[in-house]
């Protein structure tokens, strides 16, 4: 039997949407799983799971149900690789100049303020009113994997694009969360997790151990908790100050790595074994020295959040009842409505509206390859909101019941607009007019 090779892929940037991509099947089998569970006989044993309060320590801080520690802790993890995606795509990415970074920015605000003013339209009073920010997000995970189902046929142009646009909204649904969604500020948690984040400046400036850098990051997200101010954005914070240029260059490393090469190749032939491990210990950390902080961040969480922090979020968030009653009170909700329209049609709307203005006016070009009907498709997958759809949908309303009719219309509008998407772009791709 002949040995199969897989080609594994090689840049950062490909290891990034493989995992996305792998990762979204995960997600939506928990999703599937969650909704199964929450209209089961078993339901009751889904609500008491996630409600199982559980303490570290015994400080109130560290004493939270199950449901809030995904929330407020996993979830971090997720948030700290969006800021560490966020950092390297400004750094060295797509969004690195002005002229690659024009068009998805222009694209991405439109893809935020048309689904936001549509649903304020629908909710422009009353409880309903907060949750304008629910449809303004976008699922790079699940959007990332109906692209990768229509093969390679889809232009390389059109997935940076993509990842491009959906990098700029997660800035926007983070700046979103930071300052329309937290109800109260303690001034004293505040001035400790700025003085941590000064140290943590500090320590990145330095290059300090990673161990380090996580120990100092743990006690700031911990501040930030308490402070009030929602506690994933201390995970953005931790992602955009990592360190992304490494200790060595490559040519750097050949230079120093040449003698410790030759004594190794000695102490090896004079079977010196203490000192060729000593050797060998150095080389190691001449290696490390070529790779930033953030890459080994991001490269260690990265299949973490992908394959177990979100699939446990859509466990814990995706289960809701969906009794005819709740049904009913969903299809007649301005909420929902406002939700799947801003999601379904603002998305798809204002990512072309904005993009094609943009151009016209000169501030953005085309990336070669890039065409309008793909412009127009990204728009629909672009309202397969979900992971962070749902997030906002918990901050946003204290009532359960407001809160499942949200999630009702996150799931509805996501899953309408994956297949109206995918249908679209194969449609195209059959054309060949993509």
């Amino acid at each position: 039997m002949k040995n199969q090779f897989v080609l594994q892929p090689r840049s950062m940037l490909e290891r990034f949407v493989h995992q996305e991509t792998s990762g979204s099947i995960l997600l939506f089998a928990a999703t599937v799983v969650a909704l199964l569970w929450a209209n089961s006989p078993w339901s009751a044993s889904y609500v008491s799971l996630w409600k199982l309060p559980l303490s570290i320590g015994r400080r109130p801080l560290f004493s939270m149900d199950l449901h809030h520690w995904i929330d407020d802790g996993l979830m971090v993890l997720f948030f700290l690789v969006v800021g560490l995606e966020i950092k390297r795509e400004i750094v060295k990415g797509e969004l690195s100049s002005f002229r690659q970074a024009a068009l998805p920015i222009i694209a991405a605000l439109g893809g935020m303020l048309l689904p936001a003013l549509l649903y304020f339209a629908l909710n422009p009073s009353g409880l309903g009113a907060r949750g304008w920010g629910i449809p303004m997000a976008t699922d790079i995970g699940f959007a990332m994997g109906v692209l990768a189902l229509l093969g390679k046929r889809i232009p390389s142009s059109l997935r940076v694009f993509m990842l491009a646009l959906a990098i700029v909204d997660d800035v926007g649904a983070i700046l979103v969360i930071a300052f329309f969604y937290t109800p109260t500020i303690s001034l004293p948690a505040l001035t400790v997790a700025g003085g941590l984040l000064a140290l943590l400046i500090a320590l990145a400036m330095r290059r300090a151990p990673i161990s380090l850098y996580v120990v100092v990051g743990f006690f700031f997200w911990a501040a930030v908790l308490s402070s009030g101010v929602h506690a994933t954005i201390a995970g953005v914070i931790l992602g955009l100050i990592a360190p992304i240029t490494p200790k060595f260059r490559p040519e750097e490393l050949a230079e120093s790595a040449e003698p410790l090469l030759r004594d190794f190749r000695a102490q090896i032939l004079s079977h010196d074994k203490s000192s060729a491990e000593a050797t060998l210990t150095g080389l190691d950390q001449l290696l490390r020295g070529t790779d930033s902080l953030a890459e080994r961040l991001e490269r260690t969480l990265h299949p973490w959040v992908c394959f177990l922090v979100l699939p446990l979020f859509a466990l814990a968030s995706a289960g809701v009842a969906l009794s005819t009653d709740q049904l009913k009170l969903a299809y007649s909700s301005s909420i929902a409505l406002g939700i799947f329209v801003g999601l379904l049609l603002g998305k798809a709307v204002g990512i072309t509206l904005f993009s094609f203005l943009g151009v016209k006016l000169k501030i953005a070009g085309m990336a070669d390859g890039l065409t309008w009907k793909g412009i127009a498709g990204v728009g629909l997958l672009a309202g397969v909101g979900f992971t962070v759809a749902l997030f906002i949908s918990g901050l946003s309303f204290g009532d359960e019941n407001l809160v499942a009719t949200a999630k009702v219309a996150v799931l509805a509008a996501s899953l309408a607009a994956g297949l109206f998407g995918y249908v679209y772009l194969r449609l195209a791709l059959k054309d060949n007019s993509l």
